[in-house]
């Protein structure tokens, strides 16, 4: 494949191909929850205001989005605590959780 040909193909690529992972769905994050500081399968910012998600920490039945039990073995998403490049922000309530 000459240069040429490499270089039409690549603009036909959308950039979200490009950059990784596609863009997430914080709705559908919920359920046992593992915190980890490697090798996440999401990363989150704890924010005060202007969340994509709504977070309650439930000890039951994290059925709905939003509801997380944590959990130390067995989860179903690991997710890393960032100060910077989230996939998405968290804010921690203590009801209506979901997404904002």
């Amino acid at each position: 494949m000459n240069r040429r040909h490499f270089l039409a193909a690549l603009a036909v690529i959308p950039a979200s191909a490009l950059a990784g992972k596609p863009k997430t769905n914080p709705a559908k994050v919920f359920g046992k929850i593992q915190f980890v500081t490697s090798f996440p399968d999401f990363k989150v910012q704890v924010v005060d205001a202007f969340p994509d998600l709504k977070v309650q920490i439930v000890d039951a039945f994290p059925d709905k989005p939003g509801k997380w039990q944590i959990v130390d073995a067995f989860p179903d998403f690991k997710i890393q605590v960032v100060s910077s490049f989230p996939d998405f922000k968290i804010q921690f309530v203590t009801s209506f959780p979901g997404v904002a």
